[in-house]
C-alpha cells in the first residue's frame, strides 16, 4: 500500500512539473507569440526552478501529514502496549506475591535459617557462589556450607533440584510428540 502510494505520489509530481511548465510557456508564447526557439529554451530554464520548488513544497506538505499520521497511529500504539503492559505487571504481581509466599512456607516446612533462605533465595535468582558470597559479604566457603545445610534438610540434591522443587508446576507440561 505504501509503495502504491509513493508511485501515485511520484507520478502525481511529473505530471505536476509538466503541467507548471507546459502553462508557463504557453502563458508566455500568448504575450510573445513571436518568440525563438532559442528564447523559448532559455525562457524554460527560467521556469523549470520555480515549478520544480513549487512541487517540491507541496510534496514536502504532504510528507510532513503522513509523518504527523504516523506519528499518532504509533503513539496510540505506544499507549495501547504501555497500557497492556502495566494490566500485565500488575496480574504478574500477584502471582509473584503468592509464589514468594509459597516458597517461604516451603522454607519454613525444611527449617532454614534465615542465611540458609538468603542463600536459598539467591540460588534460585540464578546467582553462583562466589556472587551470593559477594552479595551476603560473607565467604564463598560459608555460602557452600549454608546450601549444602539447604540440601541436606530440604531432602534435595543440589542447585538443579532446588528450582526444579519450585518451578516445575509453573511450567506448562511439554505435549508428546507423535
Amino acid at each position: 500500500m505504501g509503495d502504491l502510494i509513493g508511485l501515485r505520489t511520484r507520478v502525481f509530481a511529473i505530471l505536476a512539473v509538466i503541467a507548471g511548465v507546459g502553462l508557463s510557456l504557453a502563458l508566455e508564447l500568448r504575450e510573445e507569440p513571436n518568440m525563438s526557439a532559442t528564447d523559448l529554451f532559455f525562457e524554460l530554464v527560467d521556469i523549470v526552478p520555480g515549478v520544480l520548488t513549487s512541487v517540491g513544497v507541496v510534496l514536502l506538505f504532504q510528507l510532513s501529514l503522513r509523518q504527523r499520521d504516523e506519528q499518532r497511529s504509533l503513539a496510540r500504539d505506544l499507549e495501547a502496549a504501555r497500557s497492556q503492559g502495566e494490566k500485565w505487571r500488575n496480574e504478574a504481581r500477584g502471582y509473584l506475591n503468592g509464589l514468594g509466599e509459597a516458597i517461604e512456607t516451603q522454607f519454613g516446612q525444611w527449617n532454614l535459617t534465615e542465611a540458609e533462605r538468603e542463600v536459598a533465595l539467591l540460588l534460585l535468582k540464578g546467582l553462583s557462589l562466589k556472587e551470593i558470597a559477594s552479595v551476603r559479604e560473607t565467604s564463598e566457603r560459608t555460602v557452600r556450607v549454608q546450601a549444602r545445610a539447604l540440601y541436606t534438610k530440604s531432602g534435595l540434591s543440589g542447585r538443579a533440584a532446588l528450582s526444579a522443587f519450585f518451578l516445575e508446576d509453573l511450567l506448562a507440561p511439554i505435549a508428546a510428540i507423535d
